[in-house]
């Protein structure tokens, strides 16, 4: 068995609420950062610590996953396939306004691929190659090993949706990934066995939606 956890960042720094997709010097706030330390004391304690540690070279993502890397004095890699996907809205304040703008419409056409940003297969196909390599860095650990990936909340929740076999097409406001969030995927051999999920600082989460996350 090898057990792989995405977790989501913490909170960002966005006080002008834009959909800052991969877009440089976005950072976490301070209660963004209270995650990030809560993220290190929940793997650092646990029955198993990881031994592996993945992440996405995103700023927000990269500090997440800095507590935890020096309580365990370990490595980090960082990998690109497990960036924030792609969005034409990036840099950009999203709202029904906004979106009706015949310029935007024009980007909508299609909710399936979806036609404003990086299609949702192309998620799961990185992903997917992301989470077989640390797989293969866990079986040479050994048996029970366990891994971290700090990625995002698209890219998680689309492994999620196609491990699960169900459709990538979905409403964004029903995500099950909190901010700082563990979504697990256990393993034997490379045959997914379960996927749990479970959120570390319901505390901490903001009233309103994040945008860009």
């Amino acid at each position: 068995m090898s057990v792989i956890h995405l977790v989501r960042h913490g909170e960002v720094d966005n006080p002008d609420r834009v959909l800052y997709g991969r877009l440089p010097n976005f950072g976490l706030t301070e209660r963004g950062h209270e995650m990030a330390r809560r993220v290190g004391e929940h793997f650092a304690t646990a029955d198993k610590a990881p031994v592996e540690l993945v992440c996405s070279p995103l700023e927000r993502a990269q500090q997440t996953i800095a507590p935890l890397q020096e309580r365990l004095d370990l490595p980090v890699f960082t990998d690109d396939r497990v960036i924030e996907a792609a969005n034409s809205f990036q840099g950009q304040q999203v709202n029904s306004r906004r979106l009706a703008a015949p310029k935007n419409l024009m980007r909508l056409y299609n909710p399936f691929t979806p036609s404003w940003g990086e299609p949702y297969k192309q998620i799961v196909l990185r992903m997917s190659a992301a989470m077989a390599s640390l797989r293969a860095k866990l079986e040479a650990h050994g048996p029970e090993a366990e891994g971290v990936i700090v990625t995002h909340q698209l890219p998680i929740w689309m492994t999620r949706l196609s491990a699960e076999g169900r459709s990538l097409f979905h409403d964004p406001r029903r995500r099950e990934c909190d901010l700082a969030s563990v979504t697990t995927f256990t393993f034997d051999s490379s045959t997914l066995v379960s996927v749990s999920y479970e959120s570390i600082c319901p505390d901490l989460q903001p009233d309103q939606a994040v945008a860009g996350a």
